[in-house]
């Protein structure tokens, strides 16, 4: 048998050699968009537990006059998580769930609601993929939460 031959019969470096593009395609096009995902994952959680651990402090320290909660709303809002700030908090009586007043104060049902915005920036998956609001940062989004507590 020639040499020639031998080498054709023998092609155990083809691997090799197409490991380094197999490893780059991977890379690049599965697991770092995997990785982006991955992160807007975890922001996402983290702001709603931001959130959800805001509206347990609120549930422990309530307005004292949930008709006039502007003053009360501005000192606990210093207190939530300063990376994912709360902003609109109201006190919404009634079923309606309009802001509390003097008119509708009697209602039973007493809600919490505010809202807190998380803002994405992924690195390698396009944004036009993933952030469709049309507002001036398009990957900002606005999370709402509503919390009865009365």
């Amino acid at each position: 048998m020639s040499q020639r031959k031998s080498f054709i019969a023998d092609q155990r470096g083809a691997v090799a050699l197409e490991m380094p593009i197999v490893f780059v395609v991977l890379m690049f096009f599965l697991f770092l968009p995997l990785a982006d995902l991955a992160i807007i994952g975890f922001q996402y959680i983290s702001a709603w537990e931001a959130l959800r651990g805001f509206g347990q402090y609120i549930q422990y320290n309530p307005p004292p006059d949930v008709t006039n909660a502007s003053g009360w709303a501005s000192t606990a809002s210093a207190k939530a998580d300063p990376r994912y700030p709360i902003s609109n908090l109201q006190v919404r009586c009634g079923d309606a769930k309009a802001v509390c007043s003097a008119a509708n104060v009697s209602e039973p049902v007493k809600y919490y609601s505010y809202s807190t915005t998380v803002t994405f920036a992924p690195m390698v998956v396009p944004r036009s993929a993933l952030c469709t609001s049309k507002n001036a940062n398009p990957c900002a989004f606005t999370l709402p939460y509503t919390e009865r507590f009365q």
